[in-house]
């Protein structure tokens, strides 16, 4: 993946870091060619800072669960 607004190679310092925000771009920007490593999605997923709905489209893939976008209150 090219970049040209990161500096990767500092980020590549973090491996955390850098992981996070390889996941964050590939599916904010595209993967291209490539596809998602499963595992390090799983183990970041708390951690991305994405688009709401991708992020509970993802949590369904991945976790087979249904995100509560909206809190439901009853009224009384």
């Amino acid at each position: 993946m090219y970049n040209w607004s990161t500096n990767t190679k500092r980020l590549k310092k973090n491996p955390e870091e850098y992981t996070i925000w390889k996941l964050e771009q590939s599916i904010n920007f595209g993967l291209g060619n490539n596809k998602l490593n499963k595992k390090e999605l799983m183990i970041y997923f708390s951690q991305l800072n994405i688009d709401p709905e991708k992020k509970a489209y993802l949590n369904l893939i991945l976790y087979d669960k249904k995100p509560t976008l909206f809190s439901s209150k009853k009224s009384l």
